[in-house]
């Protein structure tokens, strides 16, 4: 039976936040640009010129580094919590 009330929960780090953050930018920032391809197309723009390959390219990897992100904040989080958990 644990011990363990609300309050000796283990604090949230600035690093943690920042991953975080991080993470939820590049998803907004992806689904935004995938929004903007499919209106710039639908209005006839011509999408291998200018910036719209890059933002192609975003749509594609944006999404993977999020994951990536979001991923090492939860492994750290569980480090962190086993560590806090062993006495260490």
């Amino acid at each position: 039976m644990s011990t363990n009330t609300p309050g000796d929960d283990l604090p949230v780090r600035r690093i943690d936040r920042i991953l975080a953050f991080m993470s939820l930018g590049l998803l907004v920032l992806s689904i935004l640009s995938f929004f903007a391809i499919m209106i710039a197309s639908s209005a006839g723009a011509d999408m291998s010129v200018g910036i719209w390959p890059m933002i192609g390219v975003l749509v594609y990897i944006a999404p993977i580094i999020a994951f990536a992100l979001l991923m090492t904040v939860l492994i750290m989080s569980f480090v962190r919590r086993a560590r806090a958990n062993r006495g260490g």
